[in-house]
């Protein structure tokens, strides 16, 4: 997106680092703006050279991977992109550890694990913190001395909670980006991220920036054309053609970045209701998909009183090569998603809506199924879009990010809500 052009009151600046500056924002409270530098360092500023465009690159980059998982559902202080090199963010208490997600083994784990060879895969990935302390080279730290440094920031104390919801958090997003990147034939191998309190709200969330400084990227799996700032750090000497082969390598990754905000196979679902009295168990499944993204149509059709438009119906979808999920709606009982299962290659979900006088019996009809038939029967609207969802989001990176986020959300407001109980009953 090209920038919002609007003058803002710059305040006091807040903060300075190798590669940005944090200035507050007078006229928008509990807001920063993150401008880039046209720098580039390695090995804690050991090395660093002026990169005249990294500001605008590296920006550029950070405001899609933001964006891409905001979209998703994942809790960011990035707010917008605000010019070339500069976006606004809610102003966070950084907490000052640098957690660190790796599939592949590589870099400085070779090192700290001696007769581990590189190209280790690690499944489920590897997790690490450092401490963020040039003085001490980022020393590696353990999730209990994490707790045991008792941190508060922004009033929000720092124990095993919110260890376990960065923790959790670090991977979800890692797994949504290195999906993400599949989609290019990208290999993510690792990747850094920080956490921060917002100030307003209290609440723990990804912070910081992530850009081409933040991870290793291989295309094809293969290290030879890593694309990542490795390229800047492996440098014997630094020449202006160097450092001209190093900026067009994050060129081209932010290029390549706004390519992960588009859908690479957009799938649909396609409800087929027995009558018009489904139509509101229908709306709540179309509701549904609409959260994940997903397009769905809703269709009036009988497969007992009207086979050949049912089939004909069918054809239609089938015809035109778009990835489709049917689901069924269909009470007492119901012909429909039987009838489609055997007529089609495509994935069929029964979703009856089930009454009470008669719905023990009407079942029946969706789970005792002839041999030859696939169909699968759930009997919540919400869970027969989230099924529909998760057969769509083997191809498509977006609804399963969107499905993935999902589950981490769930999972950090169970945790919560364990935390509010148990202060209760203390």
């Amino acid at each position: 997106l090209v920038a919002v052009a609007v003058q803002l009151k710059l305040g006091q600046k807040l903060a300075e680092g190798k590669t940005k500056e944090i200035y507050e924002l007078a006229d928008q409270p509990g807001h920063v703006l993150v401008q880039s530098k046209d720098q580039i360092t390695a090995g804690n500023a050991a090395r660093k050279d002026q990169m005249e465009g990294k500001a605008a690159i590296s920006n550029r980059t950070t405001s899609c991977v933001f964006r891409l998982l905001q979209e998703a559902g994942i809790k960011t202080a990035f707010v917008r992109q605000q010019s070339d090199t500069a976006f606004v963010a809610a102003r966070c208490e950084m907490i000052p550890i640098e957690w660190v997600c790796r599939r592949v083994a590589t870099g400085s784990f070779l090192k700290r694990n001696p007769g581990v060879k590189e190209g280790y895969r690690f499944s489920p990935v590897k997790l690490e913190m450092f401490f963020k302390d040039d003085a001490s080279n980022d020393p590696q730290w353990s999730e209990e001395q994490l707790i045991e440094a008792k941190f508060c920031f922004a009033g929000l104390a720092i124990g095993r909670c919110e260890v376990d919801i960065m923790n959790r958090s670090t991977v979800a997003v890692f797994e949504i980006l290195e999906k993400a990147w599949a989609t290019q034939n990208c290999t993510l191998v690792d990747m850094k991220v920080e956490f921060g309190v917002n100030v307003m709200t209290k609440e723990l969330i990804l912070a910081d920036v992530i850009d081409n400084d933040s991870w290793r990227l291989w295309p094809a799996g293969d290290r030879s054309q890593q694309k990542d700032k490795q390229v800047y750090r492996d440098l014997k000497e630094v020449t202006p053609e160097a450092m001209q082969m190093v900026k067009r390598n994050f060129e081209w990754v932010s290029e390549r970045v706004q390519l992960l905000l588009e859908p690479q196979s957009q799938g649909r679902v396609v409800v087929l209701m027995g009558s018009a009295s489904d139509l509101a168990h229908s709306e709540r499944i179309r509701s549904a998909c609409s959260s994940y993204g997903i397009p769905c149509d809703i269709r009036v059709t009988s497969a007992h009183k009207g086979p050949d438009e049912t089939l004909r119906i069918k054809a239609q979808y089938e015809g035109d090569g778009v990835a489709t999920v049917f689901v069924a709606v269909a009470g007492r009982s119901n012909g429909l998603g039987p009838v489609m299962s055997g007529n089609t290659v495509y994935p069929v979900i029964n979703c009856p809506p089930l009454t009470p006088d008669w719905g023990a019996q009407d079942i029946w009809s969706s789970l005792r199924m002839p041999s030859g038939l696939g169909c699968t029967t759930v009997l919540s609207p919400d869970a027969a879009a989230q099924s529909a969802a998760q057969i769509l989001g083997l191809s498509d990176h977006l609804v399963w990010a969107k499905l993935r986020a999902a589950m981490l959300n769930t999972w950090i407001s169970l945790k919560q809500t364990d935390r509010k109980l148990q202060a209760c009953n203390l």
